[in-house]
């Protein structure tokens, strides 16, 4: 596998950008170029999305769009191909992707290809390295440009990408990186299940940038839940999709005593927002919830502040997905946060339960209605876990050191000991 050597310039090979809901992404390249890398961004889609988060507008990096369909661009496509298919490698890229078209022979693998074919005929020359962020469309299009081109590249594998992504192409694209990370433990487990012995898949959390999430005010005295003048605030921030879980929440919300006292509201966008509005309404919960709909960061950290509670259902969707390690529970819990969240996937790793949080089981509105029920009625409890949760982020998920880590995989040859660190 491909040693990085003396790279000069990186291309970021993302899904969209900028995207309100990557805000972690931003966050690395923000990283990376305070520690001189030099990054070209490269998106498979245009935004659509209004807003922007602060740290979109202190990256530097230059931007190139690809055609995200073929059709709307013809002639940008049939000059790039024009343009790769006289690269020295092509052959071997075009051997790979019908390799992959065998297996699944579907529009979507066709359009990865047109996009690899004009990101080759249009990445600038001083480019050495690419990098993927999410093992599926992105890594596709990143490892066929790449092996056009005769260059190394890399990837960042998540959540949705590491569940749902079929063995046979993940265990290719990690034979062919030149390395792989994941940033919590559950993934890296399941992508070495089937990855080749050869393959370098590393551990690193994403953390979070402390000085943009710096400790909150103390808060004043919490109510208990007994004085409908002063109700405990439930927040919750996250994409309205089926992997989050939202229905399982408003049914535990619903089964709360009624003689307590909350406000419940939610932060993000999602196809179903409005579904879940009309559920709220359905279970009679309306006037208790407040949707406020996709927030720039600095807005979403004042909610934080503002809290009392924090609650992710996380759950497995229909088709296999799920979360990660959700970066929101970092940032609630460096806010001193109690967590109620459910025990799945990397979650564990951040929450250990009854000691930084609670964790309940996926799927069970009844074990997290009885989990928000309990932090409602006890101010003294969530002191406990606030404190305790807020410690341990920030001792063990300071954006800082991943991106240390990451410059060395990115501008060193990635020693043995590394690789066999995690």
């Amino acid at each position: 596998m491909a040693q990085i050597l003396g790279v000069r310039r990186v291309a970021f090979v993302l899904k969209g950008y900028p995207r309100l809901s990557e805000t972690f992404i931003a966050e690395e390249i923000l990283g990376l170029e305070k520690k001189g890398l030099d990054i070209l961004i490269v998106s498979l889609r245009r935004p659509n999305e209004k807003l922007l988060h602060p740290v979109h507008r202190l990256i530097r990096a230059s931007l190139l769009y690809l055609p995200e369909y073929l059709y709307r661009e013809p002639r940008r496509l049939w000059r790039s191909w024009r343009r790769a298919r006289r690269l020295p490698f092509y052959r071997r890229a075009r051997r790979l992707w019908l390799a992959d078209l065998r297996r699944d022979p579907s529009p979507n693998r066709v359009r990865r290809f047109g996009q690899a074919l004009v990101l080759a005929a249009e990445l600038p020359r001083e480019i050495g390295h690419l990098h993927a962020h999410f093992l599926h469309t992105p890594a596709s299009v990143a490892r066929y440009a790449a092996a056009m081109l005769g260059l190394s590249w890399s990837v960042s594998a998540h959540a949705k990408d590491v569940w749902t992504l079929a063995p046979w192409e993940a265990r290719r694209k990690l034979a062919d990186a030149a390395w792989a990370v994941t940033c919590n433990a559950a993934a890296r487990a399941r992508l070495l299940s089937f990855a080749p012995p050869s393959s370098r898949l590393l551990l690193a959390r994403h953390g979070i940038d402390f000085a943009r999430f710096p400790p909150s005010p103390l808060r004043p005295r919490e109510s208990d839940g007994g004085n409908p003048e002063d109700p405990v605030i439930l927040l919750s921030v996250g994409r309205a999709v089926k992997k989050k879980g939202y229905e399982d929440l408003l049914d535990a919300l619903a089964l709360l005593p009624q003689d307590l006292s909350w406000r419940f509201v939610h932060i993000g966008g999602g196809v179903l927002a409005k579904k879940l509005a009309r559920r709220g309404r359905r279970l009679f919960l309306d006037r208790r919830i407040e949707w406020r709909g996709p927030c720039s960061q600095p807005e979403v950290l004042a909610a934080y502040r503002q809290a009392q509670v924090f609650v992710l259902a996380s759950k497995i969707a229909p088709d296999g997905d799920r979360d990660g390690l959700p970066n929101v529970l970092v940032e609630a819990q460096s806010q001193g946060l109690p967590c109620v969240a459910t025990a799945l996937s990397g979650i564990p790793e951040l929450i250990e339960d009854g000691v930084s949080g609670l964790l309940v089981r996926p799927g069970k509105p009844a074990l997290l209605a009885a989990a928000i029920e309990s932090l409602i009625r006890d101010p003294l409890l969530r002191n406990r876990l606030g404190v305790a949760a807020e410690v341990q982020v920030r001792r063990s998920f300071d954006a800082r050191a991943t991106i240390e880590t990451l410059v060395l995989y990115f501008k060193e040859p990635l020693p043995e000991a590394l690789c066999a660190a995690e």
